[in-house]
């Protein structure tokens, strides 16, 4: 399923992305690229009537909120574990009665993003958002391979339930061709990010990743020490996967 989806979404935006510059000519979007940061909506609403450019937007945005449940549900869990582990404040821990759902994480999580759009609004840029998101999302699948190639030194007993890849020298090539090619795309674009002409430096999404980062390393550097202070074995906590 997960290689079909791969397959299928990514055929997609090829073919779109194909039929956008098959219309509009490459050199035009190049020039105005150069200017500001240029959707797709934008670019066929040159030579298509504004009714098309409402409904991919409208498209788009039926996209979007399909997007939301699963971004939602997956950054509240991770609230939701970080406090059981005691990382986060223990309240994020808590559980509706009646619901049965982690209701203070998901209410932290959507608060936060909802800061988030609203701060890129204010600053008249909304790709500042999706910028920041991007280094993150790199940033992350970055230290997935990492972590699978230290996996079976730090933890063999869960790396001895590998699945996919169980052979040593294929996941090795895989985690480093990953690592090398996620690697890549976060040099340039981190690069693109630190050279661009704006207003402010807070306009720059590097720093203001590196802002968050950090707030977020305090919590955690705190919370670990108290921990480890009220004679938790803090090794043994995050070598062994939680029972459900």
């Amino acid at each position: 399923a997960i290689g079909l989806a791969v397959f299928i979404v990514g055929a997609y935006y090829l073919l779109f992305t194909a039929a956008v510059y098959h219309t509009v000519p490459w050199e035009f979007v190049w020039a105005r690229a150069q200017e500001q940061d240029l959707t797709a909506p934008g670019l066929l609403g040159y030579v298509l009537p504004p009714w098309w450019t409402v409904l991919i937007v409208a498209g788009a945005a039926i996209a979007l909120i399909n997007d939301l449940p699963a971004m939602i549900l997956s950054v509240s869990r991770l609230v939701f574990a970080w406090a059981e582990d005691g990382i986060f404040p223990s309240g994020l821990a808590r559980v509706h009665p009646t619901h049965r759902t982690p209701h203070a994480a998901i209410l932290l999580s959507t608060a936060l993003a909802s800061v988030a759009i609203v701060g890129s609004e204010f600053a008249g840029d909304f790709f500042l958002g999706v910028d920041i998101m991007v280094t993150s999302m790199l940033v992350n699948f970055l230290l997935m391979c990492l972590s699978v190639l230290v996996l079976p030194r730090r933890n063999p007993e869960i790396a001895a339930n590998f699945r996919v890849l169980r052979g040593p020298a294929a996941r090795t090539c895989v985690c480093v061709a990953g690592i090398v090619l996620l690697g890549t795309f976060l040099v340039t674009h981190l690069a693109k990010d630190l050279t661009a002409d704006v207003a402010a430096w807070y306009f720059h999404s590097t720093p203001l990743w590196i802002s968050v980062m950090a707030l977020g390393s305090l919590i955690y550097i705190r919370k670990m020490r108290t921990l480890r202070a009220s004679g938790a074995d803090v090794d043994r906590l995050f070598r062994e996967l939680p029972p459900e």
